[in-house]
């Protein structure tokens, strides 16, 4: 095993990737969950691909203020240029790290919920490109700017890197990633998979579990569902053709990712539209 593959293991039983147990000094956090430590640092995914866990956001929901922890991934692309999807919390030290990788060229806003940490990145990169789903400025809660909105046709800049799906849904639009050079899948919130032994608060393990967005059988959480009512050959277009391209992992937005057995998680993810 390379140095490089020893390092991914590693990282993965810190981030999102599984673990047989969570470390009881993590249950004793005072955030809403136990964070996948250590948080503002790349860990390696395959090769040039990483992930960083952030800190939680809150968001309005039905009334409610609800917690999410935050995660982004970072890619660098054949030409060395930084692609980043869904950015998190600015750090300086995380900023170094990436900088460190290469030019940082691409900021990319996934769906149109999951775009508030991009204003902090486009301050400090400001000869990066940003990029987001249609639609995305005029929902957006905070003033911002978009170069180009995303659709079904792959940006010159990564059509050598990815393929690249548009999913849209009555509130909620996406679009998907494939990271061709890895066989990795980068999805948002298509799929949440929190695991409940990390979440300290009862009434939350109790909204999640009711949502249907707990591991082991994290999925789309019913409410997103719905917002694809009337639409749901769309989605199981994108997802039969995720299946032809045999991914060999996903990486999600909120909670556990999967690093193995890409494939059947799909299948039994999206059961709801194949």
């Amino acid at each position: 095993m390379t140095a490089e593959n020893r390092s991914i293991s590693t990282n993965r039983r810190k981030a999102g990737w599984p673990s047989p147990l969570v470390d009881e000094r993590i249950l004793m956090s005072p955030d809403s969950y136990a964070p996948y430590v250590p948080l503002n640092t790349l860990k390696p995914v395959a090769e040039s691909i990483w992930i960083a866990d952030g800190p939680e956001i809150s968001m309005r929901y039905l009334g409610m203020t609800m917690p999410f922890p935050t995660r982004m991934t970072v890619v660098r692309l054949a030409s060395g240029e930084i692609w980043i999807h869904s950015p998190i919390e600015w750090s300086d030290d995380l900023a170094s790290a990436v900088m460190a990788l290469g030019p940082v060229s691409y900021l990319v806003a996934p769906n149109t919920l999951h775009y508030w940490h991009l204003p902090s990145w486009q301050s400090h990169f400001p000869a990066a490109r940003s990029y987001g789903p249609p639609g995305l400025v005029a929902k957006a809660r905070r003033p911002l700017m978009i170069d180009e909105s995303l659709s079904e046709t792959v940006p010159d800049a990564w059509k050598e890197t990815f393929h690249q799906w548009l999913i849209a849904g009555s509130v909620l639009t996406e679009v998907d990633f494939f990271h061709r050079p890895s066989r990795t899948l980068i999805l948002t919130d298509l799929i949440e998979n929190f695991e409940t032994c990390r979440v300290h608060k009862p009434w939350l393990r109790w909204a999640i579990r009711l949502g249907g967005a707990a591991d082991p059988d994290g999925k789309a959480p019913f409410d997103m569902q719905v917002n694809f009512l009337g639409r749901r050959a769309l989605v199981r277009a994108a997802i039969e053709h995720m299946i032809v391209l045999m991914p060999k992992r996903i990486i999600i937005a909120h909670g556990r990712c999967y690093d193995h057995n890409a494939i059947a998680e799909l299948r039994r993810a999206f059961r709801w539209v194949l």
